[in-house]
């Protein structure tokens, strides 16, 4: 591979000459330009990245975690990530945590000798985990992406779960139904006991009382809407309408409900949240809740790259709200 001295060789220049032409740092005369850019043609030279990053130190990329998960969720997220970095000359490494801590903590050390400028963690599964590794990078600027409570102090977009799960039950209501029922997911897990929390709250304003053989656990995937749609059958007779706190475990669950011949939304109406883009191609199309992904993605890049301007700021908790999306998937009764 071509070097400056190789350039300064051919086109008869100093090395430092050479510098100052490809970085444009110092004017140097029309001629002189002419011939190093000419001689850099002919040896095919290219920039050495690594050279020029630990000169500046600032390699131009950045690290994203994030736990896999059949939820297009991520994906969907994942894109605004890649095209903002792309928007703003950053490149992107992506790392895999499998919803396992030690996975993470590796993969945390792997970015970090790439000598990655800063961090964006989307791994909710791991939430409460202690990483001690930051310990030792107190400086390391750090982007958290829909997570809960974490000791380690960092930037954190998230979504308004508890509105959201608000919404949700509340579009329930408004469109006639008194028997409502939800399918949580872990609630261990923040954004699950949010959006739980919301969807009580909704019931407790509209004098509605909270029926516990209506309500299941899930895991956010699709066999966990599967689970809990048998779970809710087993307790005796379905409510009119369910709440089902992500897409996927909606989908999951519309796919049991229609195994047992139960019509949707005619015998039980369903909403999720997420607003994936394959619910508006299901039968019938799923009235959801929206989260917005690509925002999402955007924001954190933004803040990530915020952080490395001015790393003495303030630490931001920005919150992204959500909003409801009307298909074809609850039913109106008439309210008398």
């Amino acid at each position: 591979m071509a070097t400056m001295k190789d350039i300064a060789r051919l086109a008869q220049v100093s090395t430092s000459t050479v510098s100052h032409v490809l970085n444009k740092t110092r004017f140097v005369s029309e001629d002189i330009e002419k011939r190093v850019k000419q001689a850099a043609k002919e040896l095919n030279y290219a920039p050495s990245a690594l050279a020029r990053s630990l000169k500046m130190k600032c390699t131009k990329t950045v690290g994203m975690l994030v736990t896999t998960s059949t939820n297009p969720f991520f994906g969907e997220v994942l894109k605004g990530v890649e095209r903002r970095c792309y928007e703003k000359g950053y490149n992107l490494i992506l790392c895999n945590t499998e919803g396992d801590s030690e996975r993470m903590k590796a993969s945390i050390d792997t970015l970090l000798q790439k000598r990655v400028d800063g961090l964006m963690l989307m791994c909710s599964t791991l939430e409460g985990e202690e990483i001690e590794i930051f310990e030792r990078y107190p400086d390391l600027p750090v982007v958290v992406m829909d997570w809960g409570p974490m000791e380690y102090a960092s930037d954190k977009i998230q979504d308004n779960s508890f509105k959201g799960g608000y919404l949700a039950t509340q579009h329930l209501i408004d469109n006639g139904h008194t028997n409502i029922g939800c399918v949580t997911g872990p609630l261990h897990r923040s954004q699950a006991s949010l959006r739980f929390d919301g969807f009580k709250q909704a019931l407790q304003d509209n004098n509605l009382t909270l029926n516990k053989n209506w309500i299941a656990q899930g895991n956010f995937e699709c066999d966990g809407g599967y689970d809990a749609y048998q779970a809710l059958k087993h307790s005796g007779a379905l409510p009119s309408a369910l709440f089902v706190c992500n897409d996927m475990m909606a989908l999951g669950l519309i796919n049991a409900a229609n195994q047992d011949g139960i019509k949707i939304p005619q015998d039980l109406s369903i909403i999720g949240y997420d607003d994936i883009q394959l619910t508006k191609y299901i039968t019938p199309s799923l009235t959801t809740i929206h989260q917005p992904k690509h925002q999402l993605g955007k924001t954190a890049v933004d803040t990530l790259l915020s952080r490395l301007e001015n790393p003495n700021a303030p630490q931001q908790v920005i919150q992204l709200e959500p909003t409801l999306v009307e298909r074809h998937s609850v039913i109106k009764y008439q309210v008398n």
